[in-house]
């Protein structure tokens, strides 16, 4: 696992990875730091685990890790044994964000970005995306599902949309979900679905509908909690597997709507910057 590990690590550049390459460089690849940095875990814990000095690393690190090295699945899944672990159960919005995916959003510095699964959790964002649309990988357990917040969460949930969309935001949400379960039905996609049916009688009504999936419009009005409301047009790339999304807002050049949102750029890497600094 510890020759792996470093031969991943080197194999990345740093632009790879969305990170600024320095004036002088000496190690090919990333540095121990770097990679740790993305992981969200300590240099000193990534260099004992290439050192063989670390303990059995837990699969939440390890998936952390396979996201930070922007591992394909097959990769994830050798990692996973090479550290004593089985390999995660495969299915359609996995967790383990495609590095296809991650190698755009890398690249997408000054424009708010997020990748998220079919079940509307988003599994990655950049400084962009949490400015516009708050911190939305923080939550676990059922709220990690944007659907489950949606219909269950109150209305601090909604707030993000104006309120004349909510009703139609419901009805497509829920047409994504069938389409979505249609694809993949494991056992826990079914149990989110039976739980939102006896959690939301709002649900319940547009389930029965049977509606399916469906074409929209892309152009959304946000509202933002100091901006106030912003007109974006939300650009979606597909895995191949239609299970991840990468969601891309941008505005109209040289409107306010574009002004506001090149704010929050700037607002949302300073944020990140003095998180880092901390």
């Amino acid at each position: 696992m510890a020759d792996f590990l470093r031969r991943r690590r080197e194999a990345l550049q740093p632009r790879d990875v969305g990170l600024s390459v320095p004036a002088r460089r000496r190690a090919p690849g990333l540095r121990r730091e770097d990679v740790a940095g993305l992981a969200g875990i300590s240099a000193d814990y990534w260099a004992r685990l290439e050192q063989q000095r670390g303990p059995q690393p837990s699969p939440q690190v390890l998936t952390a890790v396979a996201r930070a090295l922007r591992l394909t699945l097959d990769e994830r899944d050798h990692l996973f044994r090479l550290a004593g672990h089985p390999a995660p159960e495969r299915h359609t919005g996995t967790e383990h964000v495609h590095p296809a995916l991650l190698r755009v959003l890398d690249r997408l510095d000054d424009t708010p970005a997020q990748v998220v699964s079919d079940l509307k959790e988003t599994l990655v964002q950049n400084d962009g995306a949490r400015a516009l649309l708050g911190e939305q990988t923080r939550f676990t357990g059922r709220d990690r599902y944007g659907l489950w917040r949606w219909f269950t969460g109150g209305p601090a949930e909604r707030d993000l949309y104006p309120e004349d969309r909510h009703a139609e935001m419901s009805r497509l949400w829920t047409a994504d979900l069938r389409a979505a379960i249609g694809r993949d039905d494991a056992p826990h996609r079914r149990r989110l679905v039976e739980d939102l049916l006896g959690a939301s009688p709002e649900f319940a009504g547009l389930w029965a509908r049977h509606e399916v999936g469906g074409v929209r419009d892309q152009r959304k009005v946000l509202r933002h909690r100091e901006l106030g409301e912003i007109e974006v047009d939300c650009q979606v790339l597909h895995t191949e597997d239609l299970g991840q999304s990468l969601l891309v807002f941008t505005a109209t050049p040289g409107t306010p709507d574009d002004e506001r949102l090149r704010l929050l750029s700037v607002v949302g890497t300073q944020l990140a910057e003095d998180v880092r600094a901390r």
